[in-house]
């Protein structure tokens, strides 16, 4: 197996694959064959990353199997299992022994052992990104939370639709202006090879999560923090502020998002204090990887796991975790319906060759947003691949919820007898389900379009690198538009965007050393809603001169506006398109390195995962950086603004 480099430690269930597996959102896949392993300095660009001796390895594994495996390796009273551990950084792992959620587990531990125990599962010594300094707090008498600058957007969709789309107006940039922008500050996220968190904006600040589960609130104007939180692992989703009436001096707003291990949070957005906090599901494999969708007091939570992945070991019986989408109180945090994207309860059916219990079906995981339709009362999400057999009716699928009971209205399946995990990609195939694929999730968010003709569409984007649409009434299928290759890393991956009757289509096609029968086609697409039809379409040059881990195309999410779709790229390019040509208007090359406002030096990287360009009065922010899924590690948040 070749080395890809940018998962470091990944264990799978007991198997450590030192820097040898690239990701995909919820799955670990194998690298492709053409993949060459790291030179040594792509971790130092990114945060001084050293994996750790194996005398060190050896003291931490001892410390572990002692201590942490009992739990850990059976996924016990609701322990993260190995492989969710083994994706944490090794300071968030630590914060967890010596001030968080596992302090009285590691209470018999001396100081040297908690540290051991946290370099071994990360596998990367503590410290090592040394040279990046915490974030620069703001000084007393700093320009305090501010009750007129309320939520610029509705949560991670930016309307309640999901369209992510922002007006010329209230965006600040256009075809005109956009040349002139200039980088005003930027921020290094500490002990961080990604950067994927969507940011918000509220109170004059910019709110935005991190690799090492600190979440920053950050002067908008100077950079500043004026708190910081540490969650218990990677922030992985996007952050969404509750709102307020401007004005409102006693207004005392909450933000949320979730975390790599499962948890979703409630902070007090003046402060930082924690308000709540919320265990999504007691699978040990649980990860959030979707920003909630708050909607009047509601906060509707999508639920995936990465079991997916650790049932790449034939000693872990497969599967048993099923998606489902759960609606909180959004004050207290506690619950109010769940509904499961599988109606059966995962139950035994067989042995696999190993002599462990099938079980099944399972999977159908949620790692977008839901989209909200207030008009009929509902909720639209996409689904991924069912983990095994047998394969269901509802993964690979759009979903509509009742917004009030969470009973499903209807159901259209894109891709039928999907069933895959990270067991098919292995030369050990114990746990790989007879369909064996093509996992061909809906990782992008679901969108609601009101089209000029009167008609409403829900539009969402496949890993098979089709675009469909459905009627929102009764789910019936309208088109779909295949315009990527697709694949288990390529296609469409996390976020689409529209436009008046345009939709907007950003493929990845990445090699993944799987065989296609059609060419990869990454780019921008621009589709009419309401035929499918192309037009325009922005295929995607090769920039990257043999750079390591650099493709052309997009996999993260976009953003539009009446003039121009906003896109960070595979290969470090910010780029601007018009929404009318799909030509490129302006780019902006963020694979480098920035001084910024905490001291020291920033790299960025690829940009990737359900973080898209953000514009308001003139400014425009982007993180950038992802190391993850065979892409260009970075650690930067960028804000840049339009001469005056």
């Amino acid at each position: 197996m070749k080395l890809n480099g940018i998962v470091a430690g990944l264990a799978l269930a007991g198997m450590i694959f030192l820097t040898g597996c690239g990701k995909t959102e919820d799955k670990v896949v194998p690298p492709p064959e053409d993949t060459k392993a790291a030179p040594a300095d792509a971790y130092s660009r990114a945060g001084d990353f050293e994996v750790i001796d194996p005398a060190a390895a050896g003291k931490g594994g001892e410390v572990y199997a002692s201590v942490c495996a009992a739990c850990h390796d059976k996924g016990l009273n609701r322990a993260p299992q190995r492989a969710m551990l083994s994706l944490m950084t090794p300071e968030s792992i630590h914060r967890a022994l010596t001030e968080g959620v596992m302090q009285e587990q590691a209470a018999g531990l001396s100081a040297e052992e908690k540290v051991a125990v946290s370099e071994y599962l990360a596998n990367r010594k503590m410290g090592a990104a040394g040279s990046i300094a915490p974030p620069l707090m703001c000084a007393e008498g700093a320009k305090p939370f501010d009750v007129n600058q309320t939520p610029v957007f509705a949560g991670w969709g930016l309307q309640p639709e999901s369209n992510h789309f922002i007006s010329t107006a209230a965006a600040g940039i256009d075809k005109a202006n956009a040349a002139t922008l200039k980088l005003k500050w930027a921020l290094a996220f500490p002990n961080a090879l990604r950067a994927r968190s969507q940011p918000a904006l509220a109170g004059g600040a910019i709110f935005v999560g991190s690799h090492d589960g600190t979440v920053f609130a950050l002067d908008r104007e100077t950079g500043c923090a004026r708190w910081t939180y540490h969650a218990g692992a990677e922030v992985r989703t996007g952050i969404v502020v509750a709102p307020w009436t401007a004005g409102d001096a006693g207004a005392d707003p909450l933000l949320y998002f979730g975390d790599l291990i499962g948890n979703v949070y409630a902070l007090k957005a003046r402060t930082g204090e924690e308000a709540w906090r919320f265990k999504a599901d007691e699978h040990p494999n649980v990860t959030i990887t979707a920003a909630p969708a708050l909607h009047k007091g509601t906060l509707y939570v999508s639920v995936s796991s990465l079991e997916v992945a650790a049932v790449a070991d034939p000693t872990h019986p497969c599967c048993s975790f099923r998606g489902s989408l759960v609606a909180l109180d959004a004050a207290k945090g506690t619950e109010k319906w769940r509904s499961y994207t599988i109606d059966e309860v995962p139950a035994p059916t067989g042995k696999n060759s190993a002599g462990l219990d099938l079980t099944g079906p399972s999977g159908a995981p949620i790692w977008n947003t839901a989209s909200v339709d207030e008009k009929r009362g509902q909720l639209y999400v996409g689904t991924g691949e069912n983990y095994s057999s047998p394969a269901t009716g509802t993964s690979d699928a759009i979903i509509a919820f009742d917004m009030k009971t969470g009973k499903k209205k209807w159901v259209w399946q894109a891709t039928p007898n999907d069933a895959w995990n990270t067991a098919c990609e292995r030369a050990d195939k114990t746990n790989c389900p007879k369909e064996d694929g093509p996992d061909f999730d809906f990782g992008a968010g679901t969108m609601l379009v009101h089209a000029s003709n009167g008609k409403d569409y829900v539009v969402a984007g496949q890993k098979s690198g089709a675009m469909h649409a459905v009627d929102p009434d009764t789910g019936k299928h309208l088109w779909t538009q295949k315009v990527g290759r697709g694949g288990v890393v390529a296609g469409i991956h996390f976020g689409i965007a529209a436009s008046g009757d345009t939709v907007f289509a950003p493929v990845s096609d990445v090699p993944d050393g799987n065989p296609y029968p059609e060419e990869a086609r990454p780019g921008m697409y621009g589709l009419d809603v309401k035929t499918g039809e192309y037009v325009w379409k922005a295929p995607s040059a090769d920039t990257c001169a043999g750079k390591e881990f650099c493709h052309p195309g997009y996999s993260g999410a976009i953003t539009a506006t009446e003039e121009l779709v906003m896109a960070g790229a595979n290969d470090g390019f910010l780029r601007f398109y018009d929404v009318a040509t799909g030509k490129v208007v302006w780019e902006f090359n963020t694979a480098a390195e920035f001084k910024t406002v905490n001291g020291t030096t920033a790299r960025g990287g690829s940009m990737g995962g359900g973080t898209a360009p953000l514009a308001h009065d003139g400014m425009l922010i982007m993180n950038s950086g992802y190391g993850f899924a065979g892409k260009m590690p970075g650690n930067v948040l960028l804000v840049f603004e339009v001469a005056p």
